[in-house]
């Protein structure tokens, strides 16, 4: 899915957008940046522990642009407003934090197959 940088959406647009992605994508991560510029030290490392046990690609979304809006859908789903948010078939994981404690204890790669 394509997303144009600067772009102003609804509330409604951005339910539908978290929505479809969530149904359509196997891995999403909802961060602050993009994943070749991370714009907050948490996106940088959600990027870099799924890039190290996804061989596949995964979906990210930059927030920042409507961050008020993703982070009430956001919230829809995952119980939680801050950023980054992970999900994997649809079911929400964690930030950084949770990705990097399931990578300590070696979940991380499992759940990740999809």
């Amino acid at each position: 899915m394509t997303f144009t940088p600067g772009e102003q959406l609804s509330a409604e647009e951005v339910r539908e957008r978290v929505d479809t992605l969530l149904e359509d994508e196997d891995v999403v991560l909802f961060m602050k940046g993009t994943r070749m510029m991370p714009q907050c030290g948490y996106s940088r490392r959600a990027v870099e522990l799924l890039g190290k046990h996804r061989e596949e690609e995964f979906e990210t979304v930059d927030v920042l642009d409507n961050l008020e809006a993703y982070r009430e859908a956001l919230e829809r789903h995952s119980g939680w407003e801050t950023i980054p948010q992970t999900f994997v078939n649809g079911e929400f994981v964690g930030g950084s934090d949770v990705l990097a404690e399931m990578d300590e204890r070696g979940d991380l790669a499992e759940t990740l197959r999809t």
